[in-house]
């Protein structure tokens, strides 16, 4: 009995001691695969994500229910691009030209894509040498990588200078001989705004030129040339759509990290969706949109708002009501409501969603909600390891934190001066001391609003951050291109600059018109919204059908017919229509389309496109068309899809403790 007894202890002693090992060899293998993984994950939510992607089902198997999403408008499929020049007359550019024109950019991505594009073409116009145009965005950083600098920073410039090499000459800096002068400022400057006509450049600006030989633009107004051109200039359109869709590529490192955030996404060949949702500082404080947030961010909103009015850019009053701005359309769409209307479309939970835009207004916090609903939203922060974002940058010189700097204290006797000039007596007593302010509480890029009355100028660290929101724009910018679908937040309306929403959709129309991009009426859809308030999260099923038939005719040509009256007015790369594009249709098809239709309005007005053009384009269009299902199967009852989508929704629920912990509702 006792040698048993020593026997199982012993056993006991050697299962304890292999329990460490195993247990020892464990947390080995998890300190190892952290460390190999830190570099590839920065938020535990990748992780999670990368899981997600694999559940929905087989891709290969493209039925109605995933054309009903993800497939191509069939009523777009003529429209392909043609930017080529079509007049016989259109020269090449001869070195014995006018003179020379250098121009500084001030702004963000959307402002430098323009104006680039109106720069290229005034200088045909003009008939004059461009010197390649400086960025002040990243010129104005210390410290950035002098391996990229100015234009370079985003932009190819070898590239820009040969696909332009038939219309402009482009040169990278002025002659030695001219550069003394520009030094000394003795050559005009001009500084344009974005609605100037061509009248305004042949007529002022072409005079100064020929004398000076050289003249400087400054352009802050996100462009140089009006966007509606007569109809004479119409190979000046066209160029515009060269110098935006060809010419403008962006340098390899961009384009070799975006490329690789496309196959992350399409993993498992699973289609995204890119969401960019446009609220940006600007664009709300222009719109008057402050009191749709709380707190400090109204009091941001406003501040911006009022330095609006005071330089000219706003016409109006400084307190405007947010709600009837929303009411009419003038607001962007929140992101809970975008996250709503994807519902209402059909797509299921674990759709993977791309969230563009390097500047959000109001942080995560206004994401909760889109997040709740679809847990696959991500954005460039969980595609990229911080190694493949710092390799696009380059390297940078260290700038030390900036530290914050409390307000000078006063001295008693400053308390007593500021107490003996208070005004007459009797006064009241003073009030009690306030409660004191904590460092957390005034750090931050907001911290200045509670002590200041102005915003102070921007420190080396906001710079350098300026500089990068560059990059991280035309990250999202190609991959919002190249998505399978795209949904804006907040488009141009015809008022304001260039957005980022609108420079999208035009290069998606422009390069594949029959690619799905959403136009929503937001004011279609506030009022859509405010019907059914009380059930937003369970609304009833006739809201549902009106927001996909909404959505199903702003994608196609009732969508890009309303775009044209409203958005070219202000920026011509939102819709390059029909300038930049053809038709693979022939004039006996035109014949029997509708009289005054909106696809009358839009085919009417494009030309054929080339015959070897055409037949490329009729051989491929035949091959995609065999490999999918016949078009009488897409008229799937909204019976049938409303079953198919509480079906995918029971199925795709995530448990419900993560429901209870991100409810939209609390």
């Amino acid at each position: 009995m006792a040698w048993f007894e020593i026997r199982m202890k012993s056993k006991i002693k050697w299962a304890a001691l292999g329990g460490l090992v195993l247990s020892f060899a464990s947390i080995l293998v998890h300190l190892f695969l952290a460390k190999s993984s830190a570099s590839l994950v920065q938020y535990g939510a990748a992780t999670a994500f990368t899981e997600d992607l694999h559940y929905i089902g087989n891709p290969s198997r493209k039925g109605v229910a995933y054309r009903r999403l993800w497939g191509k408008v069939s009523a777009l499929e003529p429209l392909q691009p043609y930017a080529n020049p079509r007049s016989v007359s259109y020269s090449v550019p001869h070195e014995q030209n006018n003179g020379f024109i250098y121009a500084k950019i001030r702004g963000g991505f959307e402002k430098i894509r323009t104006s680039i594009c109106d720069l290229v073409t005034v200088s045909r116009l003009l008939n004059a040498t461009l010197v390649i145009p400086e960025i002040l965005e990243s010129t104005q950083s210390k410290g950035i990588s002098s391996k990229f600098k100015s234009f370079s920073y985003l932009f190819d410039e070898k590239q820009f200078i040969a696909a332009l090499a038939s219309d402009v000459i482009i040169v990278k800096n002025l002659p030695s001989d001219l550069m003394e002068g520009r030094r000394q400022k003795q050559y005009p400057i001009f500084k344009p705004k974005s609605s100037s006509s061509p009248s305004f450049y042949l007529h002022e600006v072409l005079p100064k030129l020929k004398n000076a030989k050289v003249i400087g633009l400054i352009l802050t107004d996100g462009g140089c040339l009006q966007s509606i051109l007569p109809s004479s200039l119409v190979e000046y359109q066209r160029l515009r759509c060269r110098v935006a869709f060809h010419a403008l590529q962006f340098r390899a490192e961009i384009t070799e990290v975006a490329h690789r955030m496309v196959e992350r996404l399409r993993g498992s060949g699973q289609p995204y969706l890119a969401y960019h949702p446009g609220l940006k500082r600007d664009t709300l404080a222009y719109h008057g949109c402050a009191e749709l947030f709380q707190d400090v961010h109204t009091e941001l909103i406003q501040y911006r708002r009022a330095q609006m009015i005071k330089q000219g850019i706003i016409k109006g009053v400084l307190s405007v009501d947010s709600f009837a701005r929303k009411w009419n359309g003038s607001c962007p769409l929140m992101p809970q409501e975008v996250g709503l209307l994807l519902r209402a479309m059909g797509y299921p939970p674990r759709t993977r969603i791309f969230l563009a835009g390097s500047e959000t207004f109001g942080g995560q916090r206004v994401l909760i909600p889109l997040r709740a609903m679809y847990a696959n939203s991500v954005d460039r922060t969980s595609l990229c390891s911080k190694q493949e974002l710092a390799n696009m940058i380059g390297p940078e010189t260290y700038l030390p934190p900036d530290m914050f700097e409390f307000p000078p204290t006063k001295s008693a006797k400053q308390l007593k001066e500021e107490w003996d000039k208070a005004g007459p007596r009797p006064r009241p007593l003073p009030p009690p001391p306030d409660r004191p302010i904590y460092r957390h509480e005034k750090e931050g890029w907001y911290g200045w609003i509670a002590e200041k009355e102005s915003e102070p100028d921007p420190s080396p660290t906001d710079l350098r951050e300026q500089a990068h929101r560059l990059l991280w724009d035309a990250l999202d910018y190609i991959v919002s291109v190249e998505a399978d679908a795209f949904f804006p937040g907040f488009d141009n309306d015809g008022s304001g600059w260039p957005d980022f929403s609108s420079l999208v959709m035009g290069h998606r129309l422009y390069e594949m018109a029959s690619s799905r991009s959403y136009r929503p009426d937001r004011e279609f859809l506030t009022k859509l919204f405010n019907s059914t308030s009380d059930h937003l999260y369970h609304p009833p099923r006739n809201w549902t059908l009106n927001v996909r038939e909404h959505l199903n005719k702003s994608m196609a040509e009732d969508g890009i017919v309303r775009e044209l009256h409203q958005s070219k007015q202000k920026s011509f790369l939102s819709h390059p229509l029909p300038e930049c594009s053809c038709t693979t249709l022939k004039s006996a098809d035109l014949m029997h389309l509708q009289k005054g239709s909106n696809l009358q309005i839009l085919y009417g007005q494009q030309d054929e496109c080339p015959e070897g053009l055409g037949q490329d384009l009729k051989t491929t269009g035949s091959q995609e068309i065999t490999g999918d299902d016949t078009e009488g199967q897409e008229d799937e009852t909204d019976t049938e899809l409303m079953e198919s989508d509480e079906n995918s929704q029971v199925d795709t629920n995530p448990s419900g403790e993560q429901d209870e912990e991100m409810d939209p509702d609390d």
